[in-house]
């Protein structure tokens, strides 16, 4: 096949195609913004890290050898089912290979060709094993109809999905028989994937995933490969729909989440998706297929509807991301509580700062003294409980305990929510209350946090996840406002294992619910400890990048600094690894 002149001039994947097809799609403004911002030590410096990875964490030969020879109590057959069209003869020679070096033998290969003509060779490179079935539609169907007519060649008892220009690693159905054998109840598994170079010379940027995270999925489609489905599960769902090609698997996958609570992550990078001019596992060419973001939006409306929550969807800041805000139902009471020890100059720019911005109108301010000396403290109380909707409450222990205050302030609320805040934070979202209300009034979740920024226009929260350093850590720390964080986690809605205390949304009920906040925890790890809690019960937490607020930390109450503090924080520390032991995987 003669090659075009642009193909010899400018070769598929080189750098010069790709800023081509970016000036071409989205403008000489763009392009230029994307080469200012590239950075290249770091970008080579990521892919030497990552090469490293896979040597220190994949398979040896002899271990894929030791895999081929193990015998599974259940060893299910798994139908990969392949839609293909016009497909690269070099990219599908290659996944046939790939399946052909599965270190796990019980598979089949099910093709369903929905090109308008033959390929001799497509159909000579399937012949190569009795696994392989191959089916020539004649016409396409589109990606939904072709990889139905796939899935009705499948006669395994799990079907997963690859496209025809991909790759699975070679121990990919090994480490889905593992798990199906560790959890047997399972219905649906994912993986963690990275992309692989057009020449397939070169694996890198890894998406190492979280695991099953309902409003992360309602975010953003972190799911996408590796996907396995149980048969059973899959024809009770009767397939992909039409109507959403570029984003059926978003739309079967938000269904699934409808219908089981079997759902497992492996945490090993088993697919290997290919970037090339026009896919949409490019980096450049991010806009080459917007109809599946729309198409995205779409099954994200219709999941909404299914499941009864009323819910206006939006695009995100980033491509492929969404935004739903909820609507509030009724008009319940929220109880702001504050706590404070002087600092007053702070405690007023917080007050003042959600009186002049906050549009929702039922909410109380308590704030709850904390043992001040300061004379202008008490009469800067007297001034503010002027106002109906502000008292002053006061906690009567002289030890500092902040579980203890809070506790305090929560038998002191007439509100069917609670917002934990510090003095020293300063609102930027008008419309906070309605978010954290919108998110909370879901039976499913039991506690909401929002965007920190330090005053240097850092983040400060970003959510937490335990594990860090032996505890636990807020992730993003210090990243800039503007900048993009790894897979763009800073700017769309997630579940994490904790948010901070600076700014925690709760019911109240969920209090009651929890025995409160841990009073042995007076300094640290509180938040924390509450919210694992509040995991342990089987609800969400949930974390909204679109909740802002700046927090000036520490101010009120300095650093742990002292032999006195460093103690303190050492008993708690020990306590919560103690406590938490299963979950932080201490030995």
């Amino acid at each position: 096949m003669r090659k075009k002149l642009k193909d010899i001039i400018f070769p598929k994947g080189s750098i010069m195609r790709k800023f081509l097809v970016n000036l071409k799609q989205n403008g000489i403004r763009d392009t230029i913004s994307k080469i200012s911002s590239y950075d290249t030590k770091s970008h080579n410096n990521n892919r030497q890290a990552y090469k490293k990875w896979i040597m220190e964490n994949e398979p040896t030969i002899e271990q894929l050898e030791e895999q081929k020879n193990r015998k599974f109590l259940i060893m299910p057959k798994i139908s990969v089912i392949v839609p293909l069209y016009n497909t690269n003869e070099n990219h599908f020679k290659e996944l046939v290979q790939h399946m052909l070096n599965q270190t796990y033998s019980n598979w089949e290969l099910c093709l369903v060709d929905g090109s308008t003509e033959k390929n001799a060779k497509i159909e000579e490179i399937s012949k190569q094993d009795s696994r392989i079935q191959y089916q020539f539609l004649g016409n396409n169907l589109g990606i939904a109809g072709n990889s139905n007519k796939a899935i009705e060649l499948a006669t395994g008892e799990y079907i997963a999905l690859l496209d025809h220009d991909d790759l699975l690693s070679d121990f990919a159905l090994y480490e889905v028989v593992c798990k199906i054998n560790e959890y047997p109840e399972v219905e649906f598994i994912y993986s963690d994937e990275d992309k692989i170079s057009e020449d397939s010379e070169e694996r890198f940027d890894p998406h190492f995933k979280p695991d099953f995270a309902i409003d992360t999925l309602r975010s953003v489609n972190y799911i996408c490969h590796f996907s396995v489905i149980k048969a059973d599960l899959l024809k009770k769902l009767a397939g992909f729909r039409q109507g959403f090609d570029g984003a059926q698997d978003y739309d079967l996958f938000l269904r699934i989440a409808e219908t089981t609570n079997n759902i497992a992550h492996i945490p090993k990078v088993l697919y290997h998706w290919r970037v090339h001019v026009g896919s949409t596992a490019s980096a450049s060419t991010g806009n080459a297929k917007p109809y599946a973001y729309e198409a995205g939006k779409k099954a994200l409306e219709s999941h909404l509807q299914r499941i009864g929550i009323k819910g206006i969807v939006e695009h995100g800041e980033l491509l492929g991301t969404y935004k739903i805000t909820y609507q509030v139902i009724g008009n319940p009471k929220v109880s702001i509580l504050i706590p404070n020890k002087d600092h007053i100059k702070d405690l007023n720019q917080c007050i003042q700062s959600i009186i002049k911005q906050t549009t929702y109108i039922n909410y109380e301010i308590i704030v709850i003294e904390n043992n001040s000396v300061e004379k202008r403290t008490f009469e800067f109380y007297e001034e503010i409980q002027k106002q109906k909707n502000i008292k002053v409450i006061t906690y009567p222990e002289k030890e500092f305990n902040y579980s203890e205050i809070i506790n305090y302030g929560v038998s002191h609320a007439d509100g069917t929510y609670i917002l934990q805040l510090n003095n020293d934070t300063e609102l930027l979202t008008p419309n906070w209350l309605e978010h954290f209300i919108g998110y909370a009034q879901r039976k499913d979740v039991g506690a909401v946090g929002a965007k920190l920024y330090y005053p240097d226009n850092t983040i400060q929260h970003a959510g937490i996840i335990i594990g860090i350093q032996g505890t636990a850590g807020h992730i993003l720390k210090n990243l800039p406002k503007k900048k993009k964080a790894y897979f763009g986690r800073q700017g769309y809605v997630q579940n994490f294992s904790a948010v901070t205390g600076a700014c925690l949304f709760t019911k109240k009920s969920i209090y009651e619910e929890v025995n409160g906040m841990d009073k042995e925890l007076a300094v640290a790890f509180n938040d924390i400890d509450f919210c694992l809690k509040i995991r342990e019960k089987g609800y969400w937490i949930v974390w909204d990048p679109y909740i802002e607020l700046n927090h000036f930390e520490s101010k009120s109450r300095g650093y742990e600094i002292t032999s006195e503090k460093i103690e303190r924080f050492k008993i708690e520390t020990k306590y919560f690894q103690q406590k938490w032991k299963k979950q932080l995987r201490i030995r």
